[in-house]
């Protein structure tokens, strides 16, 4: 089984998050691929594809929407998972948060097996605007290496199963 973990990140929590995923599938005997989003250049190779992108501002980042539109076809014929990052609480990890609405209509387009949104993550030193704003209030990681695992190793048990 060969599988590509890509993913949109602009500050590297959301690669850390599926750098955990493509480490989980690995160890259940997955060949895996994680690599940016926009570094992909085909997909006819993989068995299935995760997609992650960070949130901000409720969007999903660019570089995840433009991989999901580039290989909008292929996707629905294979199997597809997605997740999201970018809560700065503990939100999280203490509920199910629902997809938004951009990446709701990418799960009904790639008939994509499951979403799930994790914590994200802020260093102290975040440069730009509103990131350094946000970073002096908020700064912190709100990953859940635990949860992303279990998620990960439920996404390897539906692979398996077929």
């Amino acid at each position: 089984m060969h599988v590509l973990v890509a993913y949109g990140s602009k500050m590297g929590g959301t690669k850390g998050i599926a750098e955990m995923v493509g480490a989980e599938l690995e160890s259940s005997g997955a060949h895996v691929d994680v690599m940016p989003a926009r570094t992909v250049r085909e997909i006819a190779s993989y068995d299935a594809i995760v997609v992650g992108g960070a949130l901000y501002s409720t969007r999903w980042h660019k570089d995840a929407r433009w991989f999901v539109k580039r290989y909008k076809r292929a996707l629905a014929s294979m199997p597809v998972w997605l997740f999201s990052s970018g809560p700065l609480d503990d939100s999280a990890s203490k509920q199910d948060i629902p997809p938004v609405r951009l990446v709701k209509n990418v799960m009904r387009q790639s008939h994509a097996r499951g979403h799930v949104t994790f914590g994200g993550r802020i260093s102290a030193d975040a440069k730009g605007f509103p990131a350094a704003a946000m970073a002096k209030e908020k700064a912190g990681d709100w990953r859940d290496p635990d949860r992303v695992r279990m998620w990960a190793k439920q996404v390897a048990e539906d692979l398996h199963a077929g």
